[in-house]
């Protein structure tokens, strides 16, 4: 899949005040393995779906390895992992199983709602509701994004 870029700033706080982002070399070792661990329970709390995961932090960026059934799981492990407070990109490595075109990905902007999205990527604001399936469980209420949050779009 590739590297998808993410706001740094935003996004969920799943991270100790005491794993910070950017520590001294020496401090690194020590934390990249509780940030990454904190990202896997992250995934498991969500309950997404994977056949293997590994997940490694170097600083804001996450590497994804592993395997996944769907291209619709590896988006959503990459997007919730993503759309954590402190991580800037995602490399999903992650192999699929049955390989499905990519979706698409859409940053929210201030004033966004999921029906302007909809209208805006399908041309019809009755559509909010795929967009909001295809972003389960990270999304649990339609009314719930923020700006510079990432979403999947899913084809038609």
């Amino acid at each position: 899949m590739g590297l998808l870029s993410f706001f740094k700033g935003v996004g969920e706080k799943i991270f100790n005040h005491d794993t910070p982002a950017a520590a001294a070399p020496a401090e690194a070792e020590k934390v990249e393995p509780v940030r990454a661990q904190a990202l896997l329970d992250h995934v498991k709390k969500l309950a997404l779906s994977y056949n293997s995961l590994t997940v490694k932090t170097k600083g804001d960026t996450v590497t994804l390895t592993g395997s996944v059934k769907t291209q619709e799981d590896a988006e959503k492990i990459a997007l919730a992992v993503g759309n954590v407070e402190g991580v800037s990109a995602v490399d999903n490595q992650l192999d699929v199983d049955d390989p499905q075109p990519e979706g698409k990905y859409y940053t929210v902007k201030s004033g966004d709602s999921l029906s302007k999205i909809a209208k805006e990527v399908y041309g019809d604001p009755m559509k909010y509701g795929i967009i909001f399936e295809a972003n389960k469980p990270m999304l649990s209420d339609p009314d719930k994004i923020y700006p510079d949050q990432v979403l999947r779009i899913p084809q038609l």
